[in-house]
């Protein structure tokens, strides 16, 4: 053996020296276990861990200086720090340790910037550009930053066949949006087309944007789940890729989503509920608008920006390597997002909607709303500043409206709700005891009603 040392030349004697070091640093006993009575210090091995892997546990996520990080990532690092010198059950322990951690590492809160982008390779400051400094954050984009990367010309021309020209500042507007976090532009955009015009395709580039930091997950299954909303903490994005046709039957949990300005009652399962905050905003893509059983009111369609995509052309051939051409566009993508995001605040947080969008927004509300759609008909009902209508009056007018337009009409409650909600948008007054033919009933001045069902046959 003697004689081989020697027969070496003096590189790969001193390679060789380097190893021997290094193994003999790695099996040095660490201060966390005790060799000679087989024991572990969870406390001094959670001190040395986190001196190691700087982490904060806030809400019942942990995070590094990349953002969150998974718990089976944590435990596979607890297991591998613990393989030399545990030799039964480690599995076991590495959960105890993670549950130590957790005590350790914990805090109020992470900061939530608005004015910067936590990029891959440093930090983005909206009003001052990139610094290659990272800090801790809620969220860490998977992406660089790069001033020099080539401009998304495969993106673009995706776009130009997707959307009118108008609309993409709007989508551009959404996808910076979703880069920081914050729910201030109070919208959730929603794309609707006939299929296979190609609309997930804008998920997949949100995923390369985000990475961890979005979640799949269907509207109605947030509106009704109530473990689906602790799910949603810590995400930028919650995307809704077949957005389904069911009207939903309660909206209070997606308008508070949406607007989101305090904490929410977030609950897991096994666990007790406790307040914390989200910033996750919605994107969805389906065949149909989103629509409501019940909640007709403006507050819930004035949340959602619906643009419907183009028609897909029948000489259109589809690129089955699209989804890897846009991946290396990224860096770019993330450029033009930036621009998006600049013109959003500038904006003071209102979108960008194209006029085309806003007639379709109408159009779709009124197919939604039967009662708005009712009022701007013809021929059931006068505008007239000095007639009288009953209520009772008002709702049978509906009624034929409705049987002549084969539409569902609503229950009697429902309208009488609702007219009372829009009185003063349709220009009447609201009297409680209206004097028709030497009675009195509630009623409405300003609107007649030209035909009801005393004048013409209610047809089943």
């Amino acid at each position: 053996m003697k004689n081989e040392w020697n027969n070496l030349d003096e590189n790969t004697k001193r390679a060789l020296l380097d190893v021997a070091k290094q193994f003999e640093f790695t099996n040095e006993t660490p201060s966390w276990y005790d060799n000679k009575n087989n024991k572990l210090d969870e406390v001094e091995f959670c001190t040395w861990f986190i001196s190691k892997h700087p982490l904060k546990y806030v809400g019942g996520i942990f995070y590094d200086i990349d953002g969150i990080i998974s718990e089976e990532k944590l435990k596979k690092e607890i297991v591998d720090a613990l393989k030399p010198y545990v030799k039964t059950n480690i599995v076991k322990r590495a959960k105890q340790i993670l549950d130590a951690l957790r005590y350790e590492s914990m805090c109020e809160i992470i900061p939530k910037h608005t004015d910067r982008i936590h990029f891959k390779n440093g930090t983005y400051f909206i009003n001052g550009g990139f610094v290659p400094e990272k800090e801790f954050c809620s969220n860490r984009l998977p992406v660089n930053y790069n001033s020099d990367a080539i401009p998304p010309t495969r993106w673009l021309r995706f776009l130009d066949e997707l959307l009118y020209p108008e609309d993409i500042y709007t989508l551009q507007e959404f996808m910076g949006y979703i880069l920081i976090p914050t729910t201030k532009a109070q919208a959730m955009l929603l794309l609707i087309g006939n299929g296979g015009e190609g609309k997930s395709r804008v998920g997949f580039v949100c995923r390369n944007l985000l990475g961890n930091n979005m979640t799949i997950c269907s509207i109605s299954t947030l509106a009704n789940n109530k473990f689906s909303l602790a799910d949603q903490e810590g995400m930028l994005l919650m995307i809704d890729d077949d957005m389904k046709m069911e009207a939903l039957t309660d909206t209070g949990v997606i308008k508070a989503v949406v607007t989101m300005e305090d904490k929410m009652n977030l609950e897991r399962k096994g666990k007790q509920s406790y307040q914390g905050y989200l910033n996750v905003r919605i994107m969805a893509f389906g065949n149909g608008s989103l629509s409501s059983l019940y909640d007709k009111s403006d507050g819930f369609y004035r949340r959602q920006i619906t643009i419907r995509v183009k028609e897909k052309s029948q000489n259109r051939v589809d690129d089955r390597n699209l989804s890897a051409k846009l991946s290396e566009e990224t860096e770019g993508i993330a450029l033009w997002c930036l621009e998006g995001l600049k013109r959003l605040i500038k904006n003071e947080f209102h979108f960008t909607i194209s006029e085309r969008t806003l007639q379709n927004q109408a159009e779709l509300r009124r197919e939604e709303d039967s009662i708005l759609d009712f009022f701007e008909s013809e021929g059931y009902i006068t505008f007239d500043k000095n007639a009288i209508a009953t209520t009772k009056e008002l709702y049978e007018a509906y009624c034929l409206w409705g049987n002549d337009n084969l539409i569902k009409i609503r229950s009697e409650s429902s309208f009488s709700k609702e007219l009372r909600q829009r009185a003063d948008k349709l220009g009447l007054k609201y009297l409680k005891n209206a004097s028709i033919d030497n009675k009195t009933a509630r009623g409405y001045k300003g609107i007649c009603a030209i035909h009801t069902l005393k004048d013409i046959p209610f047809k089943n």
